[in-house]
């Protein structure tokens, strides 16, 4: 091939792939994409009641800092908004057998109950529930494997409770 030949191929092959790189954008932008940035919440100051060394505590926590410029506090007295756990419990049921009457599934839960109110005691998110499920299939052969596999789902909806309740906490408008 010739020199101007390489170089007309070259100047296509850019320019394609400079046109595919600006129709995905134009694409990802017409659809409401978005990055997920800061969250802007309506109080500066907010208390967590749980403790910052439990894994949702922490995970909490992290996200708040992280992800905002809300401060948490240590003493309720000082917080324009206090985040009450209501309880906070996993669970464990049996979601299919084999004829044979051995486990074949399991459906794991959890479920998250918080409100959040304001140094007055005025409720800024009444009581509410995130509830969680996730199915997952049981081989008495790979016990080990299984319940690793069933500690990564615990994980995985504990991190989605924190992503709900970030953007809850975000949807309050006042103090």
């Amino acid at each position: 091939m010739t020199r101007p030949n390489l170089r007309r191929r070259a100047f296509l092959a850019t320019s394609v792939a400079t046109s595919v790189a600006t129709l995905a954008a134009g694409l990802l932008a017409g659809c409401g994409f978005q990055l997920r940035g800061t969250a802007d919440f309506a109080f500066k100051k907010l208390y967590v009641g749980i403790p910052p060394n439990s894994p949702m505590g922490a995970d909490l926590r992290r996200n708040i800092l992280g992800g905002s410029d809300t401060v948490i506090v240590e003493d309720p007295k000082q917080a324009d908004a206090l985040l009450d756990v209501l309880s906070d419990t996993r669970g464990r049921s049996i979601l299919s057998i084999t004829t044979e009457g051995v486990v074949r599934e399991y459906r794991l839960s959890q479920r998250f109950s918080f409100r959040v109110r304001d140094q007055k005691g005025k409720e800024l998110i009444p009581p509410s529930t995130i509830l969680l499920t996730r199915d997952i299939t049981y081989n008495e052969s790979a016990v080990l494997a299984k319940d690793y596999e069933e500690q990564q789902l615990y994980r995985d909806m504990q991190r989605d409770i924190v992503q709900q309740l970030m953007r809850r906490l975000a949807a309050v408008k006042t103090v």
